[in-house]
């Protein structure tokens, strides 16, 4: 039998056959047509579904139904009669002996479920196979979707059902899905940070065990792995086989890595849930976030895959130009005033920015961060009425022909803030008389309670009519700890995320064509839920450069460049005190979404005229990084980090070379450049920007090459050979680009 159903750039096979040892099989086999990606699972005879295949589209996928003899392990001594062969859902009852991946309880009792699939059905508007379970016996059901995307990532969700006739509430503590990967993906790639340090690179051999990167303070923080990727040894950008799991949720969760010795090494992540987060009446269901999965020959390939997702999801960024940013907070801090503030955005219109945001520091008793944090009312004693209100500063900045933005830290409260002492009962907190540990001298809002929730959106949804607002700044500056609801008495960060969501819908529903920046003391809420509603996200409240070029770099392993915040800041830097070049700075800004955090009344003229200049640069490119194929080179030098931006057809790249440090090598070696077309020929030239480098570079002779003209070489001697960079100082940075000859 082949039933085939096709959904735009997806399609859905089924087959049939029988296992030599007995059982029926059932083959589902999806492909991504554009992007050369498949996956294949098996139902053998009721039996939870298990994927057997998971790589590069194959020519006969018919002969999968084979698959179930092919890799079904033999039964070996000192195990049950079946060997563990994880599904999906791996439980005890088919043998898993690792860590517990499906809890549930009733009357405080964890129950042991052995579930049996009931049907199999494709949903082809949706891109989805659906598979329907059910444990009987103790009346829960499942239901395990599956979907390939158009850009070839696979995606799955359970949902959990405490079914009619059940004695009693379920609680669903944990269900973790699970992706197998090959036994040669033995090394495994995750990400560790702190504030301003987000999301440094660790690698780690796919040990027999289980590893595992947790957050359970409300977001997933700094220390998050945005992606858990396991790989052929020695996996870079550009070369090597690697799966990448990520858990799209912006509350608690988990990824993980477990092998077995009876088992290959699978990967895949989970919702994390408190006790009693989640409890089930009779007939009511839970659904996990998407656990998705990449694939890809080295990791530019698997980040492609999310960056075409989320574009499909925020097509007018292909429309839009990104408007070059400037933010107050760096440059004037709480020290508001309409003559300060309008002078600031005369300076920015003249530097070029086209969107001027203010932030913290507004609105009631906002004279720092102690109090007023919830009192979401303009603050008359800052901006006051008539000529001097933010109302005139809001249409000052319109009247020059900037788009105008305002921060909001809409999840939390000062306790000395006028809201907090009318509605202390709007605090979470994990008992009536005690409030959790303090955190920037601030609590978390209870958004799960309507009027709390209603308070909220009422206040920042008239401010946007009021002030015209375009862009919203949504901040998180403090860990969700203690997260117990004082209205129901229960955990609440499910449903405090969920509340987040909605208030981003409902602004967005009521206002066409807002923007809305996800900010969490900088990079601490990255995730592809709040990437679904949000525009943008703060990639770290570090904008040092040489912190921010594998901040950014490995940040753009799940956001495309042009939802990644990335700032001009001043030197010294205010986060590090670090000194260092403005070509450095502003190189490293170039490639995401451009934007100003410094305070441009303090500079000299000239500086204000070489940041135009970049500006003007890169307004010319930026549809490239709207549009394009982000790529990071390998290298053997620790020191140097070659990045681009490719647009679709290969014509035109944009590329940036930074000298971290100082190294081994001197000059530097040649670099490679990624993402060309082998088969063209290619003229490389630095852009003008960054064509002088006589003060950034240490060279005593001309780099040859390095002027108006360029050189003109093919694609494939620059993919595979390339070509030599400046010989920079430390700390420096320089753009070239390679266009069609």
């Amino acid at each position: 039998m082949n039933d085939n159903q096709t959904s735009v750039q997806t399609v859905w096979s089924s087959f049939r056959g029988a296992s030599a040892l007995g059982p029926d099989v059932h083959l589902y086999y999806g492909q991504s047509v554009d992007a050369d990606v498949a996956l294949a699972f098996v139902v053998a005879d009721d039996q939870m579904p298990r994927i057997v295949y998971w790589g590069k589209a194959l020519r006969h996928p018919e002969r999968l139904v084979d698959a179930y003899d092919a890799l079904r392990p033999q039964r070996v001594s000192g195990s049950l009669n079946d060997t563990n062969w994880p599904s999906v859902l791996p439980t005890q009852a088919e043998a898993w002996s690792g860590v517990s991946r499906f809890v549930v309880r009733r009357n405080g009792i964890e129950l042991f479920c052995s579930f049996s699939v009931q049907d199999v059905h494709f949903t082809a508007s949706e891109r989805t196979v659906l598979v329907l379970a059910r444990d009987e016996e103790q009346h829960i059901g499942v239901e395990w979707r599956c979907e390939i995307t158009p850009s070839g990532l696979v995606r799955q969700q359970l949902a959990v059902s405490n079914l009619e006739g059940a004695n009693g509430a379920l609680s669903v503590d944990k269900v973790e899905l699970a992706f197998p990967v090959p036994e040669i993906a033995s090394e495994i790639l995750t990400t560790t940070g702190h504030h301003l340090r987000e999301r440094s690179p660790q690698r780690q051999p796919f040990n027999l065990g289980r590893l595992e990167k947790a957050s359970t303070v409300g977001r997933p923080d700094f220390d998050a792995s945005l992606l858990l990727s396991a790989g052929v040894p020695g996996f870079g950008f550009t070369h090597g086989e690697v799966y990448s799991v990520h858990v799209a949720w912006s509350g608690n969760s988990l990824l993980s890595a477990e092998r077995l010795a009876y088992t290959q090494g699978i990967i895949g992540g989970a919702e994390s849930l408190a006790g009693g987060e989640v409890e089930l009446e009779e007939s009511q269901s839970y659904t996990t976030p998407w656990v998705y999965g990449s694939y890809g020959i080295g990791l530019n390939q698997v980040a492609t895959r999310f960056h075409e997702y989320l574009r499909a999801l925020h097509p007018q960024f292909a429309h839009k130009p990104r408007p070059v940013i400037l933010n107050t907070w760096e440059a004037v801090y709480f020290d508001h005033s309409f003559d300060t503030l309008k002078a600031l955005a005369d300076k920015a219109k003249e530097s070029g920015v086209e969107r001027f945001v203010v932030d913290d520091g507004w609105f009631m008793h906002r004279r720092d961060d102690t109090a007023g944090l919830g009192d979401w009312q303009i603050d008359p004693a800052v901006w006051p009425d008539g000529a001097k209100s933010l109302d005139a500063l809001a249409a000052y900045v319109h009247d020059l022909g900037m788009e105008f933005g305002l921060w909001f830290e809409p999840e939390m409260v000062n306790p000395d803030s006028d809201i907090a002492r009318a509605h202390p009962d709007w605090i979470i907190k994990p008992t009536p008389n005690r409030l959790p540990m303090t955190g920037r001298s601030q609590q978390v809002l209870d958004l799960t309670n309507p009027d709390a929730y209603d308070y909220v959106f009422s206040a920042m949804d008239g401010l946007v009519d009021r002030l015209g607002i375009d862009y919203i700044k949504w901040d998180h500056n403090r860990l969700v700890a203690e997260a117990v609801s004082p209205r129901t008495g229960r955990p609440c960060v499910h449903q405090q995320t969920e509340a987040v969501y909605r208030i981003f819908r409902d602004l967005k529903r009521n206002h066409g064509g807002l923007e809305i920046e996800s900010c969490s003391s900088g990079g601490g809420r990255v995730d592809l839920g709040i990437l679904e509603v949000a525009d943008r996200i703060w990639a770290s409240d570090c904008v040092d450069p040489v912190e921010r070029t594998d901040i950014q770099r490995y940040t753009s392993l799940l956001v495309p460049p042009e939802m990644i915040g990335e700032h001009v800041g001043a030197s010294p830097a205010h986060s590090t005190r670090r000194s260092t070049s403005q070509q450095m700075r502003m190189a490293t800004a170039f490639f995401g979404h451009m934007g100003i955090e410094w305070n441009l009344l303090e500079e000299p003229q000239s500086a204000l005229d070489t940041l135009a200049g970049w500006v003007e640069a890169f307004k010319a490119r930026r549809e490239i990084f709207a549009t394009g194929r982000m790529v990071h080179g390998d290298s053997g030098d620790p020191a140097v980090r070659l990045d681009g931006v490719v647009n679709r057809d290969r014509s035109h790249g944009v590329y940036s070379f930074t000298q971290l440090t100082t190294s081994k090598i001197y000059p530097s070696a040649p670099v490679r450049l990624p993402g060309l077309d082998p088969e063209a020929l290619y003229r490389v030239k630095p852009l003008s920007v960054s064509l002088d480098v006589s003060e950034i570079g240490n060279g005593q002779s001309d780099l040859a090459w390095w002027n108006a003209e360029g050189v003109v070489l093919p694609g494939m001697f620059l993919m595979a050979s390339g070509l030599r960079a400046p010989s920079l100082h430390p700390a420096q940075a320089v753009l070239f680009e390679a266009e069609l000859a």
